[in-house]
């Protein structure tokens, strides 16, 4: 499915020398990858102006460089030459931007431009270009790759998309907050993308959850497991993280909260539909994340495992 790009073509090609130093707008600078991503930027030498729905979390922003801390969405967005959006669903980030796009300053000779990095799937990005469109705001759709350390080492991965002239006003962002920047296409390129990877994480996840739960229903240690598959092709990094914290029970702080993980979990699962696939193990995969974020919303989605775990090992 093809997506509308959105950046005004009106003022000409955007020159990135002409005005070298931009201004972001981070909404939702006080989020566990908000805030990691905003002090990236500020301690990269961008001017960060910075709004978060509880303004405390944002605070400590202003100790790493030159950041302003914004009391609106609209207070962020003034002065600003390229509105970041990092929140936690479609409505927040939609909601936001609405009252932020208006106070946006641009350039004299260029557009501003909106740098979308929730994970918010198709329809959320779909109204988020409508948004862009009829408010003459350029648009990139640009999740990311990663969770809370990577977020904080600035060693996320980008998956930009949108027009091929903004991409020089945002690869400055993008190189103070990741350590690769994959260019996929048109706007809603990067969120089809996002969509993909995340399937094939939150499976390894869920899967890696319940066999380990099935290993300790049978009366063996999962640390055999880890033996078995050690060296091989099947030996994954990721999975061995997760298990240290299943193991351990520490599922605070949340590299990746279960809550989101789920919300993730129903974005592929959407996708999958609105595309005609029949990919049940998704479908169930989505439904065991929203039964444990019930109870376990707020810790890290290896938490999931709670869910399967035997009575006598949870």
């Amino acid at each position: 499915m093809s997506m509308p790009q959105s950046y005004p073509g009106d003022a000409g090609p955007p020159d990135p020398l002409a005005f070298p130093g931009e201004t972001v707008a981070v909404l939702g600078a006080g989020g566990t990858m908000g805030f990691a991503m905003a002090r990236n930027m500020a301690r990269a030498g961008l001017s960060i102006r910075a709004w978060n729905r509880t303004r405390a979390k944002a605070e400590p922003l202003a100790e790493h460089g030159d950041v302003h801390i914004a009391d609106t969405p609209a207070d962020a967005a003034r002065g600003a030459t390229i509105l970041l959006t990092m929140l936690a669903d479609t409505d927040a980030v939609e909601s936001a931007a609405e009252q932020a796009i208006p106070a946006l300053t641009g350039h004299p000779e260029q557009h501003p431009l909106w740098l979308q990095m929730s994970t918010i799937g198709e329809s959320g990005t779909q109204r988020c270009v409508k948004l862009a469109n009829s408010s003459g705001t350029g648009f990139v759709d640009a999740p990311v790759l990663g969770t809370r350390e990577p977020a904080e080492q600035g060693k996320l991965v980008v998956l930009g998309s949108g027009p091929e002239e903004a991409r020089p006003r945002v690869q400055p962002v993008f190189d103070a907050v990741a350590q690769k920047t994959i260019w996929v296409g048109e706007a809603g390129a990067g969120t089809r993308l996002k969509i993909v990877t995340n399937s094939w994480v939150l499976s390894v996840v869920e899967a890696g959850a319940e066999t380990i739960a099935l290993a300790e229903g049978l009366g063996i240690n999962p640390d055999l497991l880890f033996q078995a598959l050690e060296g091989g092709t099947l030996d994954l990094p990721y999975l061995r993280m997760k298990y240290a914290a299943i193991s351990a029970r520490e599922f605070k702080p949340p590299s990746f909260r279960l809550q989101l993980a789920a919300k993730d979990a129903s974005l592929i699962d959407e996708a999958a539909h609105q595309h005609g696939l029949d990919l049940p193990l998704i479908e169930t995969v989505a439904e065991r994340l929203s039964e444990g974020a019930v109870e376990h919303g707020d810790e890290d989605f290896s938490a999931t495992y709670l869910t399967s775990a035997p009575d006598e090992a949870a």
